[in-house]
């Protein structure tokens, strides 16, 4: 009956009802046009029972009422029976009382008129408990039912945002591995001819260095895309802070004099934010070697008691106007949002030709996930890169 329109069940309950009721009249020879009004009174009002439910039971007593007390109703009350089934289903906690006091209250006043012993009632009225424990176990299971379809709506959405951020963070190292490597590469790809006719063995040193770095790359890239399985994820440790001086000597050796530095008393470090700060390095490089046209490159890594300072910093070319920030919980400055759509001095620092890279927006989305601080822009000697970042845990919101 749940596929058939709420209306024509309600319409065949209705006429179901009436013809009840005058069929018992009929047997009983007390068919009269006003027990035919009666009967009509009492039925009539079950079309509208699902948006007046308490209403409707008012109604639909009192005509069962009259009915008894004319001796009309020889059977069963089906369509009080029906309305209290449905206002024990549909109405609120405080009209429930009200319909189930109007009811013992209506079954008293007919046994007071009737003159009747109201034990005499108790097969009726067993009836109208089941009917109402009917209703009240029909609201318990719409209910459970909302409750495990907004659980259910909750769980999809949270894996639709952990899929999310799971591509997010997979483009993320797809970009940082391939734009170093790449970088390197082109560089010393384009320093090859010339070195090849003036001094061989240079030469070959820049092939070796091109070989190194390719071959580095695809490591990279192996263990970036082993995490996609499990059995792989663990045998191969992603790249952290002890990767660093490996990585500033590859860009030392692709010509540019890059340096290392670490103050501090290294302090025990979790391995997402170790991944962090070799990736933002990484980048940082990258961009150097691309865009800056820079000579010079330092890396600087600062242990404090609660936070790490990681700071790239190259004597390149750069916009002293292109500075952004970002704050402790990933809050962008003012300059971020108004210039997402050509990023000024950093644009030439993402190499994505003004369409939207991930060079510094990647660094900004993983400083933000590590709940640490972003600077980025040229202080008139050159272009910085400046990440703070806490040793602790972010707080999960």
């Amino acid at each position: 009956m749940r596929r058939l329109p709420p209306a024509a069940v309600d319409a065949a309950l209705a006429i179901a009802c009436l013809l009840n009721i005058t069929t018992m009249a009929a047997l009983n020879h007390r068919l009269e046009w006003w027990t035919a009004a009666l009967a009509v009174g009492n039925t009539l009002p079950l079309l509208w029972r699902r948006r007046f439910p308490l209403l409707v039971g008012t109604v639909t007593g009192v005509g069962t009422g009259a009915l008894f007390l004319t001796d009309t109703m020889g059977g069963i009350p089906a369509a009080s029976l029906i309305a209290t089934y449905t206002f024990a289903s549909l109405s609120p906690p405080t009209r429930m009382l009200i319909g189930v006091l109007g009811t013992v209250a209506g079954f008293a006043s007919v046994a007071v008129l009737q003159r009747h012993d109201p034990l005499s009632y108790g097969p009726t009225a067993v009836t109208f408990v089941v009917a109402y424990a009917l209703g009240t176990g029909a609201r318990a299971r719409r209910d459970r039912i909302t409750v495990l379809e907004e659980r259910a709506r909750r769980l999809a959405e949270e894996r639709e945002g952990a899929a999310l951020r799971e591509r997010e963070r997979i483009a993320r190292e797809m970009h940082d591995i391939v734009a170093h490597a790449m970088s390197l590469v082109v560089l010393q790809a384009e320093a090859g001819p010339v070195a090849l006719r003036t001094d061989p063995a240079k030469a070959e040193q820049i092939f070796e260095t091109i070989s190194t770095t390719t071959r580095d790359g695809l490591s990279q890239l192996r263990r970036a895309l082993g995490v996609l399985r499990s059995q792989e994820a663990g045998r191969h440790p992603q790249p952290g802070l002890g990767s660093l001086p490996s990585l500033v000597e590859g860009v030392r050796r692709a010509g540019l004099d890059a340096t290392f530095e670490e103050y501090g008393k290294p302090r025990p470090c979790r391995p997402d934010l170790a991944v962090t700060v070799y990736r933002i390095a990484q980048e940082a490089l990258s961009n150097t070697l691309r865009h800056a046209k820079a000579t010079r490159v330092r890396v600087r890594v600062t242990w404090r008691d609660d936070a790490l300072d990681l700071e790239i910093h190259d004597d390149g070319r750069g916009d002293a106007g292109g500075r952004s920030t970002q704050g402790e919980h990933g809050g962008r400055s003012t300059q971020d949002r108004e210039g997402d759509g050509g990023r000024s001095g950093q644009s030439a620092r993402e190499g994505d030709g003004g369409q939207g890279g991930y060079g510094l927006a990647g660094m900004r989305e993983r400083v933000a996930v590590a709940g640490g601080r972003l600077v980025t822009g040229s202080d008139g000697t050159g272009f910085r890169v400046a990440a703070v970042l806490p040793l602790a845990a972010p707080p999960v919101e």
